[in-house]
């Protein structure tokens, strides 16, 4: 199986609902493959794709490769999934489709959680105990969305 086939058998499957491919991988196990398919996208509200949308897409995508030279005779297993909250934030987009949610960011040997308020090219306002603070993203180490399992109804009503 090639890779970058099978990339670019999926990428316009992707792109017709509304994904982008953030990660193919293909991992051999036994006599079978498993095709890890990771998407990203926008969604109707700008902060990620719908389930319907990745489950759209995996059917289309499982039916491309089933008639497609590029995974040749081989059996595979097909999974296709978003990039989770547990992936660390790497990209402007990936800031912006996590606009008010909270995050953990690594700058150099300080370490500030805050919620995402904007984002632009360069840089992430984020709030910080009642005050917002602008971090340009080439100061950024590492972000991540930390996990918020009470979140209050007017944390939701503000965004």
């Amino acid at each position: 199986m090639q890779e970058s086939q099978i990339a670019a058998l999926i990428e316009p499957i992707l792109s017709a609902h509304g994904l982008e491919l953030d990660r193919l991988d293909v991992t051999p196990i036994g006599k079978r493959s498993v095709l890890r398919v990771t998407v990203d996208g926008d969604g109707p509200d700008g902060n990620g794709p719908l389930l319907d949308d990745i489950a759209q897409a995996s059917s289309a995508i499982s039916e491309a490769l089933d008639v497609s030279p590029a995974v040749g005779k081989a059996p595979y297993t097909l999974e296709v999934s978003t990039r989770g909250v547990s992936k660390p934030l790497t990209e402007p987009k990936h800031f912006r489709r996590n606009a008010g949610r909270l995050v953990k960011l690594w700058l150099g040997d300080d370490q500030v959680t805050g919620r995402i308020r904007s984002v632009t090219d360069e840089a992430v306002t984020i709030e910080v105990d009642g005050a917002e603070r602008e971090v340009p993203l080439a100061e950024i180490d590492k972000a991540v969305v930390q996990v918020e399992m009470n979140r209050s109804f007017e944390d939701e009503e503000e965004n």
